[in-house]
């Protein structure tokens, strides 16, 4: 990956906006060793716990850790827990903005025992309570939209994105010349068309692309990404595969399948937003979609060797990218 460094200090100069559903991941750390006598389960001793952004928060902190400067925009609750995410975001110098709302804030709270996880807990209000107009959003990003360099619309279907503000956003993009790119959920069936990027994995193209496969069926990838450009003219699709990589195409044609570079893993958590915001940053800096998609395979090979939610430095990368070669 000779282009490395070049790529690197491409991205040092760019700005992000990401726009989407932040949550706080908090981790309980902690031993079991009895079970208890109430009920057949463990008993957790609590050595500490750590607070770090999820969601689209953690699209920001990887976009902020290859060297970019960023703003994310999403509900951030009147409650300790917004604090704490805000506080997480803001010591990595990344801007915030809070969409309007009354409900708490999301939270994904993680029991590890001996560095396994053993339950997940979830604190959320209704999709609606997290709702956020056209009108709301373009008043609220109009400005930061006009001053970066890409926007990322990271969806956890948890509310903050809806088809009306994200038509506006994309609108509003394209009006600007912005590059645009959406990590979707299909349960949340969010109208998008004409985007830069699309990242689902295996299952979720499978569900945008509205093909359900007999039990035991191979992947058909290439009616996937055929009707994936049908339905929604993105310019490029890249299907996470897991273990088996990344499925590139671009007008409805497969150009090439990335193997993983993943050498361990611990840990996939936030995996998929580190490759999105890795993809984001080398196409906006002028990459072509494979050299984009090895730094992102090779960004996403870092992250999966730590344990809970993780971001990949600049140096990091490097180191990884100098042992492969």
């Amino acid at each position: 990956m000779k282009y490395l460094p070049a790529l690197l200090k491409k991205i040092s100069r760019l700005r992000i906006l990401v726009f989407g559903d932040v949550m706080l991941d908090r981790y309980v750390w902690g031993d079991a060793t009895r079970i208890s006598p109430e009920a057949p389960v463990p008993v957790i001793d609590v050595d500490r716990e750590t607070w770090t952004a999820g969601g689209a928060g953690n699209v920001a902190l990887n976009i902020a850790s290859l060297g970019a400067r960023c703003t994310v925009a999403g509900y951030f609750g009147e409650d300790e827990a917004g604090r704490k995410l805000t506080a997480a975001l803001h010591e990595k110098k990344i801007a915030t903005l809070s969409t309007p709302g009354d409900g708490q804030t999301i939270v994904k709270t993680r029991v590890m025992v001996q560095r396994q996880q053993l339950c997940r807990i979830d604190r959320e209000s209704t999709p609606a309570t997290y709702y956020v107009s056209a009108a709301q959003a373009e008043a609220l990003l109009a400005q930061e939209i006009a001053a970066c360099d890409a926007i990322v619309l990271s969806d956890y279907a948890k509310g903050v994105l809806n088809n009306a503000n994200v038509t506006r956003v994309t609108q509003l993009a394209r009006a600007a010349g912005k590059f645009i790119a959406l990590d979707p959920k299909p349960k949340r069936a969010l109208a998008f068309h004409g985007l830069d990027l699309i990242t689902p994995n295996k299952q979720e193209s499978l569900q945008l692309a509205g093909i359900e496969l007999a039990p035991h069926a191979s992947f058909s990838a290439a009616a996937v990404c055929a009707r994936l450009h049908e339905r929604y003219a993105t310019k490029y699709l890249v299907i996470t595969l897991g273990a088996e990589g990344m499925l590139l195409s671009s007008g409805g044609k497969i150009l090439k399948t990335i193997p993983t570079a993943a050498r361990e893993v611990f840990d996939v958590s936030g995996a998929g937003d580190t490759s999105l915001a890795a993809l984001v940053l080398a196409l906006t800096a002028g990459a072509k979609l494979e050299s984009a998609a090895h730094f992102a395979n090779a960004a996403a090979g870092v992250v999966v060797a730590k344990l809970g939610t993780a971001t990949v430095t600049p140096a990091e990368l490097q180191a990884y990218v100098a042992h492969e070669s």
